[in-house]
């Protein structure tokens, strides 16, 4: 329920998964029922039992079943009081909006006055005297949580709209939510997440084709807004669009260069589009015109002076008239090579926030998965292990495990009794999780706590109530290959005759911490005879 309106926290989707809403009343009844009065009084609980049939269903009276039909018997509402109070007590309207009053206020002189004035109601009417008395009683315990119908119901409208679209215009919604918060890069982020979870495909930003917001291509793709790359901004964006409406697609980046005005032509905003991957549909290697940018804008600096000092004949030719006689000159690109992963990555992470092209961990995951590592996606509140760790007692023993991932987020703060507690965020490629470091570890492990580095973390899961999500109490921190040592017994070779000993002899000196902890046997098997050798860690 990412984007749905009131639907998005956690604690709202766990609730929505457990009452399994199925008509437009659930929905209204659990907008009111997610605050804490009625979350901490077990309402809640005992509205989604009656719902599932797991309660009886009471509602007192016949003549109050219309009434309390649609929240199962709990009074939920404001008006569902002022409606048994009118059926029951024989109130008026205006009478049952005082007592509603007075309910919300707990005065108790007034509440002592209506409360006789519904029973002699009641009785006037042919109720029976102790159905009243526990009625008004009900009613003023509801009361302290009840919630004005009419507003919640406008809001439930909202949620049920947008989650229509989000279901059935997927990526129509899913471009328009994310160009609604085009400069805050957390929120991008959080939907982006939500469109990979859906099988959204977002397809890179590209000159030739975004615009300045996130546009949706068909039913499962958008392309990434020019309008979310940092320091590119409407008045550039539009005249990248203006320029391709005039003169078509740009060839090349050079090309880009030319056609492009100058007050689109910034060092900076060239950087931002090559970081971000803007230009890769037109040469893939970002280093390449990184390198050259300098190299190029002179280029068309000078061109263009030269340009403005043309001789007689060149007024009367046009610009394709210039093109084809050959009178501009063309710049040849110096070749660089291409970034690493991590380079490339961490500059698109400069220019768009986070990384959309692939992940740090992506050159990772491999060995993790041979490790037997669970991936983070397995720490979510909606999990049935995870759902245990919620409903452990806090002075229980807690579970203990290993997770791996590349850090995204670092945060401190104090503690009450001096030192700090360090709060790290690490990502996989199925999900996120955050740890904490108490004064001491954090002191420890400093040097391994860096933004974009790959770490494993042991620890003790817990459940954090107040921000409704899972953690780990980190005890040890490990690089990936302390992490392999740890968990990897022996290495096993398969080696034949064209095996180059000196090469293989390099490769394990190049882990020798490694392969000084582990086992090492190998099976050599060449035309005329085979063995086994076997090395026993020191």
């Amino acid at each position: 329920t990412t984007a749905v309106f009131q639907l998005e926290s956690q604690g709202m989707r766990r609730l929505l998964v457990k009452l399994e809403p199925d008509r437009f009343d659930d929905i209204i009844a659990v907008l009111a029922l997610y605050r804490p009065g009625p979350l901490g009084s077990g309402m809640v609980d005992d509205f989604i039992k009656r719902k599932k049939g797991e309660a009886d269903i009471n509602y007192f009276h016949p003549d109050l079943t219309e009434c309390l039909e649609p929240t199962y018997g709990v009074i939920v509402y404001q008006e569902q009081v002022m409606q048994i109070s009118q059926i029951i007590g024989g109130y008026t309207l205006g009478g049952a909006d005082l007592l509603r009053r007075a309910m919300g206020k707990k005065k108790p002189e007034e509440m002592a006055k209506h409360k006789n004035l519904f029973m002699d109601g009641a009785k006037e009417r042919g109720y029976d005297v102790s159905l009243a008395e526990n009625l008004f009683d009900l009613m003023a315990k509801f009361a302290e949580y009840g919630f004005n119908k009419s507003h919640t119901a406008a809001y439930a409208v909202i949620s049920y709209h947008t989650a229509y679209l989000k279901h059935y215009y997927k990526a129509t919604f899913m471009a328009a939510t994310l160009s609604s918060e085009l400069d805050k890069t957390d929120k991008l982020y959080e939907f982006y997440q939500d469109c990979v979870d859906n099988d959204i495909v977002v397809l890179p930003p590209d000159v030739n084709q975004s615009v300045y917001r996130f546009k949706a291509i068909d039913k499962g793709t958008i392309r990434y807004a020019l309008g979310a790359i940092k320091g590119i901004g409407a008045g550039v964006v539009e005249l990248i669009e203006l320029e391709r409406s005039r003169g078509g697609e740009f060839t090349g980046f050079v090309d880009f260069c030319r056609r492009m005005d100058k007050k689109a032509l910034s060092k900076k905003t060239i950087e931002g589009l090559i970081k971000s991957g803007a230009f890769d549909s037109l040469e893939p290697n970002r280093a390449k015109l990184f390198y050259n940018i300098e190299h190029v804008l002179d280029f068309v600096n000078k061109e263009r002076e030269n340009a403005n000092q043309g001789s007689l004949f060149d007024l009367f030719l046009d610009d394709e008239d210039i093109m084809e006689s050959g009178l501009l000159n063309t710049v040849a690109l110096i070749d660089y090579p291409l970034f690493s992963l991590k380079e490339q990555l961490t500059l698109e992470k400069q220019a768009i926030g986070y990384y959309l092209t692939a992940s740090l961990f992506d050159e990772y995951k491999d060995v993790v998965k041979k490790l037997g590592i669970i991936p983070l996606s397995k720490y979510k509140l909606d999990d049935d292990d995870m759902q245990e760790i919620i409903n452990r007692p806090y002075n229980k023993e807690k579970p203990k495990v290993l997770i791996c991932g590349v850090i995204n987020y670092i945060g401190s703060r104090p503690m009450k009794k001096g030192g700090k507690i360090v709060f790290v965020n690490i990502e996989d490629e199925s999900s996120e999780l955050e740890f904490v470091l108490f004064d001491t570890d954090a002191e420890k492990y400093k040097e391994l706590i860096k933004i974009d580095s790959m770490i494993c973390v042991e620890g003790e899961l817990m459940y954090d109530s107040f921000r409704e999500q899972i953690k780990l109490t980190g005890k040890h921190v490990y690089t990936l290959d302390e992490a392999i040592v740890a968990k990897v017994s022996g290495i096993h070779l398969i080696l034949n005759h064209e095996i180059d000993v000196n090469q293989l002899a390099t490769c394990l000196l190049e882990t020798t911490e490694f392969v000084v902890e582990s086992n090492i046997t190998a099976n050599y098997s060449n035309e005329n005879a085979k063995c086994k050798l076997s090395v026993a860690k020191k």
